[in-house]
């Protein structure tokens, strides 16, 4: 079928038309860089993605890692593929030159990974997450902890885990039952078991770093007792050199639907003495510092979701255009010949369904890490308090939006291909599979709802939510003033009142009841997030609309031709429900809380 990972057009008009990240080379941290460089090292991504990652691609959803009770065994590939990474200076991409860092913006090291994932998602898991708790060492860690385990986790020895889900409990994490007790030498013994820890225990690295969540002896209960502890397989001497084998055990491993390839583990700590843990920043603060990884995580998960949902689309278009099938029903002569599904009406409408989610999730995942970016190095305190502010009000529909609809991307994807599409010679199966976790990843769709509606929307007097409206509106302002947009500028108006009506009615309703008002959260989430993404697709209509007038031809017309019909779908389409959505939630409507345990 095709070989593509990503289409090479999409992720630099999201990158440098739709982001503008080529400014970022304005920004005194990125003086050294240039447009070359960044598209080098997308390319080296994409080297990379296409031949370390996504040959075994379909070899490690088939030979799963397996634990003789001694040792962790994963094909061959998963280290080539490791290796590979870490030497081409991924892992520390973000960091300072003289950390051994590219000094890369997040939004061009997310681009990247969008390749990685593509290829293979389950072979990603393992440095998306050292990624992370490296970030988590050097944000919070004391400054020996962070000599002592940050450079081999940069260089790609030492890989990295967060370590939260227990089995008593899983997203409720103020009643974590996992506990660290002082030790006379100033460390503390940890005992406990986590389970669902992707990247537990492999031989990919010379060491794994557990980030751990515990309640250290004595602490109140609830999320205010939580301290965060780094807790490695093997201690680590005051020269760098490894010493003995930490009390930390793989009980056994977790066998998922999908991300095969990925080691879900059960993790004891403290079978024997107690596993050797390391306080990171000060105690009771430790889920505060988790959020770090965790908010990352949220959008890496909606990267996940949104790469695997192109992967899908790019197969299902590829079929589509080389399958012949059927007659289209003006054509009555049996003696004619078929024509390529892609004639189809309803081919072309799954199809165009496909290109609104993937593409809509990939510019939301990318924009959040523009955000990201401008929180860190964007001129000025107020744009970087504005830039933090934004992101964290739309993280949970970053993490939930490509988690629905980049798997119904998938989904549609196995339709595309009929039958073909459920057997294992073609990919769609895998893809459908591998992102059918994602909703589950980093918080289900339910607690994503209840962050956003009970939580970040009213943050800090509602500055996130503010901001929000206002760079709608000017966008909306911008779309009115081009006669190709607006159309699409009246639709995306509509669905903008919708929500602030919608917003205000379930204020109110928190405020009387919170039990009953936030019973639809999960609803809300999904509208705001519609509107959250038809204002992403307005924007790339503009885009588009402008370069067709400045006089685009031949395959550049075509594409942005695409756009603008993706766009005009979206708001025809995807925003039609939210009226009849948005008159269930103003009125409170009580069905689903009011339904009792007994009458299932």
């Amino acid at each position: 079928m095709t070989d593509l990972l990503l289409n090479e057009r999409e992720l630099r008009f999201a990158l440098y038309e739709l982001l503008d990240t080529q400014a970022l080379l304005e920004r005194p941290r990125y003086a050294e860089h240039d447009r070359g460089v960044f598209d080098a090292i997308l390319d080296t991504a994409r080297q990379l993605a296409a031949d370390f990652y996504a040959p075994h691609n379909r070899k490690g959803d088939t030979h799963e890692p397996t634990f003789d009770g001694e040792r962790v065994t994963l094909i061959d590939e998963t280290k080539q593929a490791w290796d590979a990474f870490a030497q081409a200076g991924f892992l520390a991409a973000q960091h300072d030159y003289e950390e051994g860092g590219l000094q890369l913006p997040e939004v061009l090291l997310r681009a990247c990974m969008a390749y990685f994932n593509a290829a293979n998602i389950s072979m990603v898991a393992y440095s998306f997450l050292s990624i992370g708790a490296a970030n988590l060492v050097k944000s919070f860690a004391s400054p020996e902890l962070r000599e002592r385990f940050l450079p081999p986790m940069l260089d790609g020895r030492f890989s990295g885990t967060m370590a939260l889900t227990e089995p008593g409990q899983g997203s409720a994490l103020g009643d974590l039952r996992t506990s660290a007790r002082p030790a006379a030498d100033g460390t503390y013994r940890v005992f406990g078991q986590k389970m669902f820890i992707s990247g537990g225990d492999h031989e990919l690295t010379e060491n794994i770093v557990h980030m751990v969540l515990a309640r250290i002896d004595g602490a109140p209960a609830g999320a205010r007792g939580i301290s965060l502890f780094l807790v490695p397989k093997y201690l680590v001497n005051a020269d760098g050199q490894l010493g003995a084998r930490n009390d930390v055990a793989l009980a056994g491993l977790l066998h998922k639907m999908g991300y095969r390839n990925t080691t879900s583990t059960v993790l004891s700590f403290g079978e024997g003495e107690g596993a050797h843990g390391y306080l990171v920043g000060e105690p009771g603060h430790g889920l505060a510092y988790m959020f770090q990884m965790m908010n990352e995580a949220r959008i890496g998960v909606g990267l996940g979701a949104a790469s695997l949902g192109y992967q899908s689309y790019i197969h299902a278009l590829a079929y589509a255009r080389e399958r012949p099938q059927g007659r289209l029903p003006g054509a009555k002569d049996p003696a004619t010949a078929q024509v390529r599904i892609i004639e189809h009406a309803d081919v072309r409408r799954m199809l165009l369904q496909q290109k609104v989610y993937a593409e809509g999730s990939l510019a939301l995942c990318l924009y959040a890490s523009s955000l990201v970016e401008d929180a860190r190095t964007a001129a000025g305190e107020q744009a970087r308090r504005d830039a933090a502010e934004l992101l964290d009000l739309i993280t949970p529909m970053v993490k939930s939006w490509p988690s629905r609809y980049g798997v119904l991307a998938s989904d549609i994807g196995l339709q595309v291909l009929g039958g073909a599409g459920y057997t294992r010679e073609y990919p769609l199966e895998q893809y459908y599979r591998d992102n059918r976790l994602n909703p589950i990843h980093e918080g289900t769709e339910g607690i994503q709802a209840l962050d956003l509606l009970g939580r970040k929307l009213g943050s800090r007097g509602g500055a996130g939510y503010g901001l929000f409206l206002t760079h709608a509106r000017h966008t909306l302002t911008e779309a009115g003033n081009d006669t190709g947009c607006q159309a699409l500028a009246a639709a995306l108006e509509d669905a903008l009142g919708v929500l602030e009506q919608v917003t205000t009615a379930l204020q109110q309703q928190i405020a009387a009841d919170i039990d009953r008002g936030l019973a639809n959260a999960s609803a809300y989430l999904d509208l705001f997030g519609r509107v959250l993404v038809g204002w992403l697709w307005l924007r790339q209509a503009l885009v588009a609309s402008r370069a067709l007038g400045e006089g685009a031809n031949g395959s550049e017309a075509d594409f942005y031709n695409g756009k603008l019909q993706a766009a005009r779908y979206f708001m025809t389409w995807e925003l039609a429900p939210l009226p009849g959505l948005a008159r269930l939630l103003i009125e409170g409507n009580s069905l689903t809380f009011d339904m009792q345990d007994r009458w299932f």
